[in-house]
């Protein structure tokens, strides 16, 4: 059994390094990428405080649908099962390929509000080979919850995971 919990007196930066290396550890020698979604979904979870939401939405090419975004495994409240490429803040991120921090889920523009408890929001699009092939969402029921360090936290994160989801 693993116990990844870290101590909350930790500041942001090394907050981010640990949960790394927790992701690396749970995810190096797995080759299933649900399971190290899920797994690292959890890890999110537990290391990141003021959290309502945490997970991922997969890059879909399926020719039925078109290009659009499908859930993947999270923590928190059911949430939309597909996400329109460019709608939303998860939309916007897999579009540009770049991290998006909301500090205010309301005055975006085309916000989707799967849980009425999100205030602010970041998203971080999974890039392989410069594509983006999902991205990792979290929602806080907090304004301004999330941080420039934050984002470079989960950058990290996304980095690490690009091979393996």
């Amino acid at each position: 059994m693993y116990d990844f919990k870290p101590d909350s007196s930790l500041d942001t930066a090394e907050r981010y390094r640990q949960l790394c290396d927790a992701a690396d550890a749970l995810t190096k020698d797995e080759p299933d990428a649900v399971a190290n979604m899920a797994n690292v979904a959890a890890l999110i979870w537990e290391f990141i405080p003021d959290l309502n939401w945490a997970g991922f939405y997969r890059v879909s090419n399926a020719k039925s649908a078109g290009r659009e975004l499908v859930l993947g495994p999270f923590v928190g409240r059911p949430a939309c099962i597909r996400i329109p490429i460019g709608v939303g803040v998860c939309g916007a991120a897999a579009q540009s390929g770049e991290t998006q921090r909301v500090e205010d889920v309301h005055s975006f523009p085309g916000h989707i509000a799967c849980d009425a408890a999100s205030q602010s929001e970041l998203v971080v699009p999974v890039l392989r080979d410069d594509r983006v092939i999902a991205v990792i969402d979290l929602d806080s029921p907090n304004t301004a919850r999330f941080t420039a360090e934050d984002a470079r936290g989960l950058e990290s994160l996304a980095r690490l995971l690009s091979d393996r989801i």
